[in-house]
């Protein structure tokens, strides 16, 4: 009971929660503004009807997500201070050099431009407005740059210095951090795994009004668009990752190590990689297991004969260099996050596939079931994008700042466990409320479907929004 009232573990609790439902609406964000913008193209070059319904179709569940993550991601600042008040003390110099980036850059850019889109439908000329939504779309691009750039840190120091004086990090190389080689390898992974998700969001509401013979040409084109989205941007995603990895084996080899739950150094046909495996929880005993010889090495080193370190040697090694302290991560969960990942993103992948298969020429499916697997998309791809950033950040265990701060050094010294307690217990009631909100909000959006356009210009055949849209 006492371990379960230790004011790390709840405060650990508490960040996880809302840094994972913050995390929800990113790459939402990042995928329908782009999808709006994509659409709106189309609709401003061809004057189509069904372009400027999906437009304003996904465009309005776009705003209710980009509405709820910045409700949602305001709270995480003020956690830096108040559970975190020495990993803020320790890294602020260098941690709040890409997070003012991103607030005072990025956002005000995205915030700006998402205003003009709103209220410009029939305020702005056709070209300057579909110019707002681009530039929403490159300003949420840019804010997860600047975030993951940020997070690179903490799995990847690079870009500072030590002041033995203060006890801290300082920020020596603003441009090293931003092109810390983890950063670089994160970002095109994370936005297109974004596009993963937005697509799973367009397939599922597709499918939904096809299922219902409703809206039948605006829901087809929709469908289409996200079923190759899914297909394009699930394979950007394996190409992308299989790049983060190579950075994850340099940078923070135990990580790898974890998710394979390989004990002991492995080289060429030992190093596999399992499939499934049947055994103790922090995997040191196997009882069963479906391998695929040479994959693990490939995967870590590219070639077929590299080596891959093992925790007990990663751990003699951290121990030498670092003191005396367990340094690997929980076995179980960086393990199957790994694999939940990689499972999840290839399942819904095969369903873009098959889905491709099924409505190839034109065809409209008559079996049920074929809607009810398509619906499924949406909750693959964002629990696939949960369990990855769940990897990523368990993964680095225990230390909050890797080689440089443990997680445990970093918690603030004067919160008490009432208080932790308190306020993990109302952010959890908080979020859930604001998560059936989302939820209903975003339901509600999808069952009244893509609004009426007007009647096409007799002379040019264009349909033009009459009034605003928003």
């Amino acid at each position: 009971m006492n371990e379960l009232l230790d004011p790390l573990l709840l405060s650990r609790w508490q960040f996880g929660l809302t840094t994972v439902y913050h995390f929800l609406f990113v790459p939402l964000t990042i995928g329908l503004a782009s999808t709006a913008a994509v659409f709106q193209t189309a609709w401003y070059r061809t004057g189509r009807a069904e372009y400027l319904r999906i437009t304003r179709f996904f465009g309005s569940i776009f705003l209710i997500n980009f509405a709820m993550g910045v409700v949602t991601g305001i709270v995480q600042e003020f956690q830096f201070g108040m559970n975190w008040s020495e990993y803020s003390r320790f890294v602020g110099d260098v941690f709040g050099a890409p997070l003012a980036l991103e607030g005072l850059l990025a956002f005000f850019f995205e915030a700006t431009f998402i205003g003009l889109w709103i209220f410009g439908w029939d305020k702005l000329p056709r070209g300057l407005h579909l110019a707002t939504i681009w530039a929403t779309a490159i300003g949420s691009i840019m804010s997860a740059y600047f975030i993951i750039a940020a997070n690179a840190f903490m799995q990847n120091p690079v870009g500072y210095e030590m002041n033995a004086e203060k006890g801290r990090a300082e920020l020596v190389d603003i441009w090293a951090l931003l092109t810390n080689p983890v950063a670089l390898a994160a970002f095109p992974h994370t936005i297109a795994a974004s596009f993963m998700v937005a697509a799973g969001l367009i397939i599922s509401a597709a499918a939904w009004h096809l299922a219902r013979n409703q809206h039948l040409d605006t829901m087809r084109t929709a469908l289409k668009f996200g079923l190759w989205t899914m297909v394009v941007a699930g394979a950007l995603t394996t190409i992308f990752g299989d790049q983060l990895s190579l950075a994850m084996v340099a940078t923070q080899p135990m990580k790898m190590a974890a998710a394979e739950a390989t004990y002991d150094t492995v080289c060429a046909a030992d190093a596999s990689f399992s499939l499934f495996t049947l055994g103790t929880p922090d995997g040191s005993t196997e009882l069963f297991s479906i391998r695929v010889p040479y994959l693990l090495s490939f995967l870590s080193t590219h070639t077929f004969d590299g080596c891959v370190e093992g925790i007990n040697d990663l751990q003699a090694d951290y121990t030498e260099l670092y003191g005396p302290g367990d340094y690997a991560p929980i076995i179980w969960i960086t393990y199957w996050a790994f694999r939940w990942m990689i499972g999840l993103g290839l399942l819904h992948v095969f369903i873009a596939v098959v889905g491709l298969w099924v409505t190839r020429g034109g065809r409209t499916p008559k079996q049920p079931w074929v809607w009810r697997v398509a619906i499924w998309s949406f909750p693959l791809s964002l629990a696939a994008m949960i369990v990855g950033w769940v990897f990523t950040e368990m993964g680095r265990q225990p230390w909050i700042v890797f080689s440089l701060l443990p997680t445990e050094s970093a918690v603030s010294p004067n919160v008490s466990v009432l208080e932790v307690l308190i306020s993990l217990v109302a952010f959890t009631l908080i979020y859930g409320a604001l998560a059936i909100v989302e939820v209903r909000l975003v339901i509600r959006a999808i069952r009244s479907g893509p609004p009426e356009v007007g009647e096409p210009d007799p002379e040019t055949g264009r349909v033009e929004p009459a009034t605003t849209v928003y």
